[in-house]
């Protein structure tokens, strides 16, 4: 048994069959994490001393983020008592992980490709989460997915869940093919830890790619019912897609300041909206990246690109939180 000390000094037990990021879990400590596979490097932590040893693959870590002490707790274990630069998310322990039967309540189609999908969950039901977060859809054959939340907590129970479809993928093809109003169903979550974060800084850039859009919108909702949380401060949304016909959401929240910038890479003759890449058409605008948080969902090829042209325009590292959206 290992004992694990965060940077604010908060302590766990961790032993040598479970994951750094489960044994705090167990004991009411959540760290940043998202995907929970060792793809997407949102749980990265800088071992300060002692040992680990490796569980899976850590797939997005460098050579040189191996060579200076970083780990990914979702992937390693605990030798010995252990010291991380990393601290814990407090607003996210009274969070519950429940496994709660749901019904498929509606289908709607926002886009050729994609689904919107609410979900009926049981009247005396328990669930509780916080805009930003996801769950895992367990459909009748075991296949389990996850989807991020597309809505803020609503007094009838309901969940929106926006879904692209993916060629030849499983729970993909009983999406768009088979399900039907009423289809029972199991759900887990929430799970993950991108939620908003209060900060003193000036400008909330929100960075989305395809249904990488859904937390989002669940944030933004919150922020309309609480617009003190985000008063005096500019919001910005950059919504990638490739084609028009992909940006199937607006925002339409008149008490808050939002600015909306969807942008095509591959942008249709009399389009006049931003072009390129949601990261450069943000650097293009020429917003102070030192004075700002920013938000990112979607393609994990899109998060590992912000994350590093900011940081090297002046962001701080600790203002960048990211949802990576990974392949099954």
């Amino acid at each position: 048994m290992a004992v694990v000390t965060l940077s604010n000094h908060k302590q766990f037990l961790a032993t040598a069959d479970t994951s750094i990021l489960d044994a705090a879990k167990a004991q009411g400590l959540v760290l940043e994490h998202s995907c929970r596979t060792g793809r997407c490097g949102a749980c990265k932590a800088l071992v300060t001393k002692g040992e680990t040893q490796i569980l899976k693959a850590e797939e997005s870590l460098t050579e040189n983020e191996v060579d200076a002490g970083f780990i990914l707790t979702c992937c390693r274990t605990a030798v010995n008592d252990l010291d991380l630069d990393i601290e814990d998310l407090g607003l996210l322990a009274s969070i519950k992980t429940l496994t709660l039967p749901c019904k498929i309540d509606q289908l709607h189609l926002l886009a050729p490709d994609v689904i919107q999908i609410l979900l009926r969950l049981p009247p005396t039901n328990q669930f509780n989460y916080l805009p930003g977060q996801y769950i895992d859809v367990i459909a009748r054959s075991g296949i389990r997915r996850s989807y991020s939340i597309a809505n803020l907590l609503q007094a009838d129970g309901k969940l929106e869940l926006h879904v692209r479809a993916v060629n030849n993928g499983q729970m993909s093809h009983y999406w768009f093919n088979e399900a039907k109003t009423n289809d029972l169903l199991r759900l887990e979550g929430p799970h993950g830890t991108f939620c908003f974060h209060p900060k003193a800084e000036k400008n909330i850039i929100f960075l989305a790619t395809g249904t990488g859009i859904a937390p989002i919108k669940s944030m933004l909702e919150a922020f309309a019912t609480k617009a003190e949380w985000v008063e005096g401060k500019n919001i910005y949304i950059y919504w990638g897609a490739r084609h028009l016909a992909d940006l199937y959401w607006r925002p339409d929240f008149t008490n808050l300041n939002v600015i909306f910038r969807p942008t095509l890479s591959q942008a249709q003759e009399g389009w006049e909206g931003r072009k390129g890449y949601v990261q450069d058409a943000v650097i293009a605008d020429a917003i102070a990246i030192n004075d700002s948080v920013i938000y990112a969902c979607g393609s994990d090829t899109m998060i590992h690109a912000a994350k590093k042209l900011f940081i090297a325009q002046g962001l701080k590292p600790e203002n960048f939180y990211s949802d990576a959206f990974v392949s099954s």
